[in-house]
């Protein structure tokens, strides 16, 4: 392949992000219950092995960013590929607890070759100054890995038992993944001169990370965004127990819950028609606003499902975009040389978040007197804190370099 834009690059990572997510990151809510069976270990010692796999993949995040910048994504991403067919299939094998950690600390070096942020990167060298639109469409093909692969790995697990549906999954990264990321994406990293963002003159020089970490706007977003996921992760995994808290059915619960994968979807294709020509950041600011807006809206909720779902469909639509926009702040703000190494700096603090919502929430609760009402005041707090960072992060100003 040459590197003219491709709209087939597009869906190609499209269906292997699908693929990579579903297989890899969406399975494992479905294989905790019968590996804690077979294991006879605690729900909670299980669920330890994908905090691991998260920690794994923040920690990995930015050196493959950088491989990316040298080498290109084709070689990174097939190799990710490539493991975890094998380690799903190790997975299926899998007798104590120890060997479940060390499959999915694995399984997260293998989530950071795998999932957006190298796909981001390929794109971004591919599409350059139209990157923000591919990396948009990319984002929707995503969108649909929990609606393809929920259905499936719960046939699969039926038919095949637990162990079985290891194997299927380990089978379709084998023969959708590998093949498409081997063949479709291109050799190389970008080889012409990068195109600067707006603070790329005056900016970051070099490829020095600590410079990034030096630069006021960096800091600033890396911490918007930490602030930001720590409380999407906190109610994703707690959000049930949050709605049944606070009068909901279990079936009215889970309709709330189904809401926010397709607002989403929404969204990202609102951004799309409607952010074409806005800058990310500005983007950004709107997006980060409305987070706090949608936690208090759901606090002072005394049970009405109506304002659930509206909740829903703020907090859905809002996580939707930020995908975008962490996609695409770091060209904007420092020009794409180095691309994959800042924005794996960035996934890093934001997977890292990801890790400790959860478990961060339950201590919450557990102090509250079993009960989410210490929780939902922090997590407002939070994501105001977060509206506070990314804002002034955009105001900074940009200091000239020598």
């Amino acid at each position: 392949m040459d590197r003219r834009p491709n709209r087939w690059l597009i869906v190609a990572l499209g269906v292997t992000q699908i693929t990579s997510w579903g297989s890899i990151f969406y399975s494992f809510g479905f294989l905790l219950q019968p590996m804690q069976q077979a294991l006879g270990a605690g729900r909670d010692s299980v669920s330890g092995a994908f905090s691991v796999a998260l920690l794994a993949s923040g920690l990995a995040a930015t050196p493959v960013g950088t491989l990316i910048d040298r080498f290109g994504g084709r070689g990174v991403m097939s190799a990710g590929s490539i493991a975890a067919a094998l380690l799903l299939g190790v997975l299926g094998q899998v007798q104590s607890l120890f060997a479940l950690y060390l499959i999915y600390a694995a399984l997260g070096l293998v989530m950071a070759c795998t999932l957006y942020e190298p796909a981001f990167a390929v794109l971004m060298q591919v599409y350059r100054d139209e990157a923000r639109r591919a990396i948009s469409v990319l984002t929707l093909f995503g969108g649909l890995a929990s609606t393809v692969f929920w259905p499936t790995t719960e046939a699969l697990i039926a038919a095949f038992g637990w162990r079985g549906a290891c194997t299927a999954l380990a089978l379709v990264n084998l023969l959708v993944c590998v093949p498409l990321h081997a063949v479709m994406l291109p050799r190389g990293a970008a080889a012409d001169p990068p195109s600067a963002g707006r603070g790329a003159v005056v900016g970051l020089r070099g490829s020095q990370l600590r410079e990034a970490f030096a630069d006021r706007r960096f800091r600033g977003v890396a911490a918007a965004l930490f602030g930001y996921s720590l409380v999407f992760a906190s109610m994703s995994v707690h959000l049930m127990s949050m709605l049944q808290e606070k009068g909901l059915s279990s079936s009215s619960a889970a309709a709330i819950g189904a809401m926010v994968g397709p607002m989403q979807v929404l969204g990202r294709v609102l951004e799309m028609r409607a952010g074409r020509g806005i800058p990310v950041m500005r983007v950004g600011r709107v997006v980060i606003t409305i987070l706090p807006i949608a936690l208090m809206l759901f606090w002072l909720n005394e049970g009405s499902f109506a304002l659930f779902a509206v909740f829903a469909m703020l907090y859905g639509m809002a996580n939707g975009v930020m995908t975008i926009v962490r996609g695409n702040v770091v060209a904007e703000l420092f020009g794409r040389e180095h691309y994959g190494q800042l924005s794996g700096a960035l996934a890093a603090t934001s997977i890292l978040a990801i890790a400790l919502g959860p478990v961060l929430t339950a201590m919450l609760w557990r102090a509250g007197g079993n009960g989410y009402g210490l929780v939902l005041p922090v997590l407002v707090a939070c994501a105001l804190a977060s509206v506070f960072l990314f804002v002034q992060a955009g105001r900074a100003r940009v200091e000239p370099r020598a």
